[in-house]
């Protein structure tokens, strides 16, 4: 390429002007999806906070539920409209109507659960307390049940309850988002849950080319667009046993598989 065309050219070899309305459109829409996704959460807080009040335990939990995976399909419908997001959720529709099980995610980003929420009915998802805080999350989170992670002895309680209702779980073994290795150190719980609940657990694989929301990022500094994020299934453990030893074995394996599916499908430089 001559340098005339170097100098009239984007980075990728586009005309500089379409690289310039590319950039700006990128920064429309990606906007733009934040406040709607403010309004929308907005909107919902006074409904989740009367609802939680006059329904029951029971109704509110499938009222939220409900919304829950509505909402953010629609609002995923939205970003990938936009031309913000590229999706490739359809493994997860595989899991609808299935016996209670613990879906168990890596857990790259902070849109993970509800990826996952939006495909899966009725899922219960353990949450930490910051979440049941939030102006924007909590009202909805506590009206659909989600299970705040206060307390180890209430966590398990909870999680097993839920199961034996029948709803599937989602819960990240890693406890928090993933950091600089293909995977955290587990947490020991997931093993303890499947084991008191006697319930398989479902291992997903969550991949995205983007730190968008990651360890650290901001939700206001603008990523690269599209992203792409994609939930494929991974394999189904049976439950452990309960003796400590069966635990740690159990939990090992898992440490092991994540580790190396994750690495598998690390983009190589």
């Amino acid at each position: 390429m001559s340098d005339a065309h170097r100098k009239i050219g984007g980075a990728d070899g586009k005309p500089s002007f379409v690289a310039a309305l590319e950039s700006a459109w990128q920064c429309v829409a990606f906007y733009f999806a934040l406040v709607v996704l403010a309004l929308v959460c907005l909107a919902w807080f006074p409904f989740a906070l009367i609802l939680r009040r006059v329904l029951s335990v029971d109704a509110g939990r499938r009222v939220g539920r409900t919304v829950v995976q509505r909402v953010w399909h629609m609002y995923f419908a939205l970003l990938r409209t936009l031309g913000a997001c590229r999706f490739d959720l359809s493994d997860l529709d595989s899991l609808a109507g299935q016996p209670a099980m613990i879906l168990a995610p890596n857990h790259p980003c902070l849109l993970d659960a509800l990826l996952i929420a939006s495909r899966v009915p009725d899922t219960c998802c353990v949450m930490k307390g910051d979440v049941a805080g939030n102006v924007f999350l909590g009202p909805g989170a506590l009206l659909a049940g989600y299970i705040v992670n206060d307390t180890s002895v209430g966590l398990i309680r909870a999680a097993v309850a839920e199961l034996q209702r029948g709803a599937p779980l989602l819960l990240f073994p890693e406890g928090t988002r993933t950091g600089q290795a293909a995977v955290n150190p587990l947490k020991g719980g997931i093993a303890l849950i499947a084991a008191r609940a006697q319930v398989p657990v479902q291992t997903l694989i969550i991949e995205t080319d983007s730190g968008f929301l990651g360890k650290g990022w901001q939700i206001f500094k603008k990523p690269a667009l599209p992203i792409t994020y994609r939930v494929t299934l991974g394999r189904r453990f049976a439950p452990p046993g309960r003796d400590h030893a069966a635990l740690q074995a159990f939990i090992g394996e898992l440490q092991r598989f994540y580790a190396g599916e994750l690495d598998a499908h690390r983009p190589r430089g």
